[in-house]
This record gives structure tokens, C-alpha cells and sequence, in this order.
């Protein structure tokens, strides 16, 4: 029987796509709470085994918007269906018994996952429109977050009873089913030539960004100062001014670019962009912090001794409380303006880090760190589309947001190298924890200061 047309699209269409949103974001988040149980199954150090939330983040951050680029025109279900195909094989792979370099192999292939739900939003606006499409859209975004709070409980509970292995075994299902459906019901996308990728500037960025988050992670074993951290960290950090010089140069001529750099300074579009950096280091940041400790076992001076299951339920309240405040950003928005959401979603999230700096000896205190976290970052990163496309021509929006989307995922990935560099850097006890917690509160509450003063300055040029 055919299934229920609503506009254009059907029901059955509408499912896949929220599937595939649901499923990427399970996939997705089947690094956090792992870590720790993968640096003991595994034999290596924590900042070794924190590269399989690490490499995820990294990947999708480069592929995101090569993807978008791709999966334009009738290239769109092909791209949408390989991209599935790819997590597929990355979560196998993190599968095998084949140590520690396969499975953070398969994380990065999982990561292409974090690229799809653009393309699964492209799509319903190919098959609905008006009223129908903005409740598609609204519950395709929620779908998002949701995927990825639940699979921190539930990949969490399946690891804790079949190991690592049937968790990664538990996403290639899901992954699996995802494909199916989509082979089934995925609509072929409208013609239309796809738009030109630039390869050279996907290279550079991935690889600079690789070689200097590897110098973050591995310089305590390596050595600070001596020349393998030196060498790896300034060759990316090179790669990545190499990227810039060439992306502008680029967009100068009129040639297609990776994302459009020069409206990241455009007045507007700065604060914004700064803050999401900031807030997405310290988001990782939160997030280490808390898996760290609740399964810690108290030998260095912290941590509840729980196991795998408690720890995917202590990152379900961010996921929640992310939710309700994108719904409370909406309403401050019409009420006292959208840039006010910056400061204050910063100071908010920046309380979270100190709470969990001054009491972290139950669960309890994890649970309203996590809530207090993602109430903050809701309010920020909701801001961001409000506070950017004004600021920005309609031809322009579509560059502007992924730039932003891939500071986002670039900021995740720095925070989440970063969060385990510091807490060796401090000495890995108590002190170092708190250390660490300030450390990234004092980010965040910069940001936000900064955000501040350049909305008080646009206030004074106003008047």
C-alpha cells in the first residue's frame, strides 16, 4: 500500500529522513562516554583513547561542507546514500578487534555521518513547503539533538553489557536500517549540476588542523618543548594560515572556496563566530570533565566510580535542557533582542564549569552542571542564525552559516584534545581537574565579555 502523501512528501519519506538524523546523531555520539573504558580496554593513555570522540569531530568538521558542496543538485541522494555507506563501514571497523589505530580509523569515517543532516534538511525542502515545511524542519532539528542524547544512555548501557565492540556492533545496525530505509524511500533530488569543491583547501585544513590537535594531545608523552610536538603542532598551524591565504585568495578571483572567509570579521558576524569557537572548546571541554569523573575511580583525589550506563545518563540533561532553551531563545529573541542571547548564554554555560569546579563529588552535582550547560548553550548557539543573517545578503547566508558550522566543529575538536592535554599539563589529580574546569570557564566567560563589549560599542555607534 502506498504510503500517506502529505504535500508532496510522504509519511514514509519524512521517516527516513528522521531516521537518518536520529541514527548520525546516535552514531555520533559513540565517543563520548567511551573514552575512558577504551584507554583500559585498549592499554593506551587517555589522551590517546579521547581520539575517538576527537577524530569523529575532526572529520565531520572538514566533510561538512564538502558534503553540502556535493550533495547539491542530482548529486543529492547518491552523496546522501555513499555518506551512509561510509559510517556504515566506519562503525564495523571500530568494531574489529584491531586495536586502537582501526578504531579511531572508523571514528573518522563515522564522522562523514555529521555532514548528512544538512543534506536530510535539503531534501524536505525539496518536498515540502510553507507552514508543512517549518514544522518538518522544526522536528528534523530536534530529532538532531535528541539522536545524540540518546545515544549516550543507550550506547553506553550496550557497552557496558557487550563491551565496545557491541556498541560500535549496535550502531552499524542502526546505520544498517537507516540505509535501507533511504535506498526505499529516498526521493531522487531535483536536476542541477552540483557546486565545484575545493579539494586543495578540504587537504590543507584537515591536515593543519590534524597535525596541531595531535601536538595538543601528545605533548605531555612527547615533551613539551622538544622537537616532534614542536615540529607536528607548527607545520598544522601553518597548513591552517596556508588554508586562509588560499581560501582568500581564492574568493577574490570569484573561485569556489571551502566557506567564504572573508565575512568571518564582517561587523555582526564576528562576535558571533568568536563565541561559537569559544563555546564549543569549552562544550567538549564540559563534556570530557564530566565522563572523566563519573568514571574515575577516586585514586586520584576525584572521581564517582560509576559505570558506563551511569555515564551516558549524566549527558542526557545537556541534550534535554539544550532543547527547552532553544524554545526560551525564541521567546528572550522577540522579548529583549537576540544579541543579548551571546552574554548571557555564555555566562550561563560559564557557571556550569565553575559548579562543577567548586562540587563534583556526586551525581547529582554532574546531572546540574550538565543541565546548567546545556540551558547555556542552547541560548548561545541558538543566537547564532539570528545574530548572523541579518548582517549578511541572502546570497551570502548559506556561506556565513557554514563557516560558522565548521568554527563549531572545529571548536569541539580542539575541546575535546585539549580537555585531556590540560588535565595531564596540571598533574591528572584534584587540582588538575578544578585547573582544568577553570581553564575552560575562563574561555567562555571571555567570549563572553567580548561579545558584550561589541554589542555595548554597537550600541554607542548607534546612538
Amino acid at each position: 500500500m502506498p504510503s500517506t502523501t502529505t504535500d508532496r512528501g510522504t509519511r514514509a519519506q519524512f521517516a527516513t529522513l528522521a531516521a537518518i538524523t536520529i541514527v548520525t546523531g546516535v552514531v555520533s555520539s559513540l565517543g563520548a562516554p567511551l573514552v575512558p573504558t577504551v584507554a583500559t580496554e585498549q592499554h593506551v593513555s587517555l589522551s590517546t583513547a579521547q581520539w575517538v570522540l576527537t577524530a569523529a569531530l575532526l572529520a565531520g568538521a572538514v566533510v561538512t561542507p564538502v558534503v553540502g558542496r556535493l550533495g547539491t543538485g542530482r548529486l543529492r541522494r547518491p552523496v546522501l546514500l555513499g555518506g551512509l555507506g561510509v559510517v556504515l563501514v566506519g562503525t564495523v571497523l571500530s568494531a574489529l578487534p584491531l586495536g586502537i589505530g582501526p578504531m579511531v580509523a572508523g571514528r573518522a569515517l563515522q564522522g562523514v555521518g555529521m555532514a548528512l543532516a544538512p543534506l536530510a534538511f535539503a531534501v524536505a525542502r525539496d518536498l515540502w513547503s510553507g507552514p508543512e515545511l517549518l514544522s518538518r524542519l522544526s522536528l528534523l532539528s530536534v530529532a538532531t539533538v535528541s539522536g545524540a542524547g540518546l545515544g549516550y544512555p543507550v550506547s553506553s548501557l550496550v557497552a557496558e553489557h557487550l563491551g565496545i565492540s557491541g556498541a560500535y556492533l549496535f550502531g552499524a545496525v542502526l546505520i544498517g536500517t537507516a540505509t535501507v530505509l533511504a535506498v526505499r524511500h529516498l526521493p531522487a533530488a531535483p536536476d542541477g549540476a552540483p557546486q565545484p569543491v575545493d579539494v586543495v583547501g578540504a587537504v590543507l585544513l584537515c591536515t593543519g588542523t590534524l597535525g596541531f590537535l595531535l601536538a595538543l594531545s601528545q605533548g605531555e608523552r612527547w615533551g613539551w618543548t622538544d622537537a616532534p610536538t614542536v615540529a607536528t603542532g607548527g607545520s598544522g598551524l601553518l597548513l591552517v594560515a596556508t588554508w586562509v591565504r588560499w581560501s582568500v585568495a581564492r574568493s577574490r578571483r570569484g573561485r569556489p572556496t571551502l566557506v567564504d572567509l572573508q565575512l568571518a570579521l564582517r561587523p555582526g558576524v564576528r562576535a558571533p563566530n568568536a563565541v561559537t569557537v569559544a563555546i564549543s572548546v569549552s562544550l567538549y571541554g564540559l563534556f570530557t570533565l564530566v565522563v572523566v569523573l563519573v568514571q574515575a575511580d577516586g585514586s586520584a583525589g576525584f572521581g564517582l566510580d560509576a559505570g558506563l550506563a551511569v555515564t551516558g545518563l549524566a549527558l542526557v540533561p545537556y541534550a534535554v535542557a539544550s532543547i527547552a532553551s532553544n524554545r526560551l531563545a525564541l521567546v528572550m529573541a522577540r522579548g529583549v533582542g537576540a544579541r543579548l542571547l551571546l552574554p548571557l548564554g555564555c555566562l550561563v554555560f560559564g557557571s556550569s564549569l565553575l559548579l562543577l569546579l567548586g562540587w563534583h563529588d556526586t551525581l547529582g552535582q554532574a546531572f546540574l552542571a550538565m543541565t546548567l550547560g546545556g540551558l547555556g548553550g542552547g541560548l548561545t548557539f541558538s543566537a547564532m542564525a539570528m545574530l548572523i543573517v541579518p548582517h549578511v545578503t541572502p546570497e551570502e547566508t548559506a556561506s556565513a552559516m557554514a563557516f560558522n558550522q565548521l568554527l563549531r566543529y572545529l571548536g569541539f575538536s580542539v575541546g575535546s584534545a585539549l580537555t585531556v592535554a590540560l588535565l595531564a599539563a596540571y598533574g591528572g589529580d584534584a587540582a588538575a581537574f578544578r585547573a582544568t574546569a577553570l581553564t575552560m570557564a575562563g574561555i567562555c566567560l571571555v567570549a563572553g565579555a567580548l561579545a558584550t563589549l561589541e554589542r555595548t560599542g554597537a550600541a554607542g555607534r548607534a546612538r
